[in-house]
């Protein structure tokens, strides 16, 4: 395996440029109205290294919400903070075939999450992060991920009301099953905090110096690094998980945002952003980014 450290800046123009040709073939999530204006075309990239050496490039001081990108975190905070079995009574650990949001699969699962990495996992987590009300939550959490990473997270509070003016349908149908089934204590607790933790906002270098906890981070119990990794692996790109674990071979999680975070365990942290998506929510040119940096620096851990 070569080391990141071997890219060069020419390298990295190239593979950025080849990646940004990919924009057109995807689309913008419209169904937030703040996120429906943002360029389809922006794209940025933020790499870091165990040395210390970082590559930077693109629109690097756009300022998005990480949406699902930030459910990793979620689910480590917790790790942390209760352990794994406390951690997974609550969620299961298997893939999704079906979509991020899909109330079918939660149904036939009755009602226990399939991962936390989906919507119906990381609402059932977002009921147990400590605090008085999702007010308090979210500002432990962010404190917490702002501390630990040495980032500049903060709320969007413009983005989180054009989230809550969507009122998700599907989300408020994951909620309620999950309370009917036991698996969370009040709807309206858990669904604003999740709303406000996908609203934390930051730049792509913020992004990846979370990701630099899940790769470098000495300060974490390897077991509770080893297992996030894990699952961004098997089901962090949602029902693509498998099809990318085979094409790329590295944890990365999406999120509707366009952020992109991509772990390479004990070497570093590669994050995009570019907003453009496939028909699974994954960005179309982050994705073609990682798998030529990946291809050509052979970066894959499988």
């Amino acid at each position: 395996m070569k080391r990141l450290e071997t890219l060069t800046i020419t390298q990295l123009a190239f593979l950025v440029q080849q990646a940004k040709t990919q924009t057109n073939q995807g689309q913008i999530a419209n169904r937030i109205p703040k996120m429906a204006v943002v360029d389809r075309h922006c794209f940025a990239v933020h790499i870091f290294c165990k040395s210390g050496q970082a590559y930077s490039t693109g629109d690097t001081n756009s300022v998005f919400p990480l949406m699902s990108a930030i459910k990793p975190f979620s689910l480590l905070y917790l790790l942390e903070h209760l352990g794994l079995e406390t951690v997974f009574q609550w969620v299961g650990v298997q893939p999704s075939d079906a979509p991020f949001n899909s109330l079918t699969q939660l149904v036939s699962d009755r009602g226990f999450p399939r991962n936390p990495m989906i919507n119906s996992g990381a609402i059932t987590l977002a009921d147990k992060l400590p605090g008085k009300d999702p007010n308090d939550r979210t500002q432990k959490f962010c404190q917490w991920l702002n501390q630990l990473a040495d980032c500049d997270l903060k709320l969007d509070e413009e983005m989180l009301a054009s989230v809550r003016s969507v009122n998700s349908q599907s989300n408020q149908a994951i909620a309620q099953y999950l309370a009917e089934t036991g698996y969370i204590d009040d709807v309206k607790t858990a669904l604003d905090t999740y709303e406000q933790i996908c609203c934390l906002s930051g730049r792509v270098e913020d992004l990846a110096c979370l990701g630099k906890v899940l790769s470098l981070n000495e300060n974490i119990l390897p077991q509770n690094r080893r297992c996030v990794n894990a699952l961004m692996l098997t089901c962090g790109l949602y029902e693509a998980s498998a099809k990318y674990s085979i094409r790329i071979g590295l944890p990365m999680k999406s999120g509707i945002s366009g952020a992109l975070l991509t772990i390479v365990p004990t070497l570093g942290a590669i994050a995009t952003y570019s907003p453009a998506l496939d028909s699974v929510g994954n960005s179309v040119a982050g994705l073609a980014f990682i798998e030529a940096l990946s291809e050509n620096l052979h970066l894959s851990l499988l």
